[in-house]
């Protein structure tokens, strides 16, 4: 089994991370190839809304705005299953999770039945810090994504 953790925080050496890392260990100890996305390295900007808002996206189910988000999609898409981990801010995932999921839903939403993400396994993991305020809001909205 091939698991693909996507990581959102900037911060190499936070809870987040350590979360991160914690998904991997577990899946390699159980036997799954992991690797591990850092969104924050991978240069995915955010959705453009293109052409009144249904660009490519919508019929094609691919991104138009060419940067590593195809290369993040073309992973996620043959991966087995995925753990998506996210830092909680102000009761959300962070910006970077957003613009993968944003851009990822417009693609794959649009395909319905034939979406390739449909029946994937997704772990959840919301890392909020402090008083941890925001984390069931935070894991709704993943929730609707998944």
């Amino acid at each position: 089994m091939r698991i693909i953790v996507l990581s959102s925080s900037p911060n190499t050496d936070g809870l987040t991370a350590a979360c991160a890392r914690a998904a991997i260990e577990g899946a390699q100890r159980e036997g799954a190839q992991t690797s591990e996305i850092r969104i924050n390295d991978a240069d995915i900007g955010t959705c453009k809304a293109c052409d009144n808002g249904w660009g490519t996206c919508r019929d094609e189910h691919r991104c138009k705005v060419e940067d590593g988000f195809q290369k993040a999609h073309q992973d996620i898409v043959e991966c087995d299953a995925l753990v998506l981990v996210t830092p909680v801010y102000w009761g959300e995932m962070s910006e970077s999770a957003k613009a993968l999921t944003d851009r990822l839903r417009r693609c794959e939403a649009t395909a319905g039945e034939k979406s390739r993400l449909q029946g994937k396994p997704v772990i959840a993991v919301a890392a909020a810090g402090g008083t941890g305020n925001g984390l069931v809001s935070c894991l709704a909205s993943m929730e609707r994504l998944i």
